[in-house]
C-alpha cells in the first residue's frame, strides 16, 4: 500500500529525471560543451522537427514560451539557429532554423556525451530499457490525456 508520495512510481521518476539532469549537467560541464543541456536538447529537436516556430518547439521540449525564447536567444547568439519571420494560420511567426554551425555543434556534443549513455545501455539490458522506454512512454500517453498542459 502506498501511503507516501515517496512511495509512488511518480516519486520514483522524479527522482531518475533529477539523476539524468545532474549526469546531463556534469557531463556537458565535463567536457565544456559550450552550450547547456537544455539547448543541447533544443537544437536535437529541431534537427529531428525542423522549421518550427516557438510555440511547438515549447511543447516539445516541455519549456514555456518564455524560457523556450531565451534558450532560442542563446542558441541565435552563438550562431547556431537563425530566426525567419513567416506566416502560420494567417499570423506572422518566427521560425526557428538549425544552421550548419548548429548541426555540428549537435553533432559534437552528442559525440561526447555518447560514451556515458553507453555505460548505462552496458549496465541495464537492452530489453530492459525497451520495457522502460515504451511503460515511460505509455504512461505519457496518459497524463497527456489525463492533464491539461498549457504551453
Amino acid at each position: 500500500m502506498q501511503n507516501h508520495f515517496t512511495d509512488t512510481v511518480f516519486y520514483q521518476i522524479e527522482l531518475t529525471a533529477k539523476y539524468c539532469k545532474l549526469l546531463g549537467q556534469q557531463v556537458f560541464e565535463k567536457y565544456g560543451a559550450g552550450i547547456t543541456p537544455e539547448e543541447f536538447s533544443t537544437l536535437d529537436t529541431l534537427i529531428c522537427n525542423p522549421n518550427m516556430c516557438q510555440r511547438d518547439l515549447a511543447k516539445l521540449i516541455l519549456k514555456d514560451r518564455a524560457n523556450t525564447g531565451k534558450i532560442l536567444d542563446s542558441l541565435e547568439k552563438k550562431g547556431f539557429i537563425v530566426r525567419k519571420l513567416s506566416i502560420k494560420n494567417n499570423r506572422p511567426v518566427k521560425i526557428a532554423e538549425i544552421t550548419e554551425a548548429g548541426v555540428k555543434k549537435a553533432e559534437e556534443v552528442t559525440a561526447k556525451i555518447k560514451p556515458h549513455l553507453t555505460v548505462v545501455r552496458e549496465k541495464i539490458d537492452n530489453s530492459n530499457l525497451a520495457k522502460v522506454s515504451d511503460l515511460l512512454k505509455e504512461l505519457r500517453d496518459v497524463l497527456n490525456e489525463t492533464l491539461e498542459i498549457q504551453i
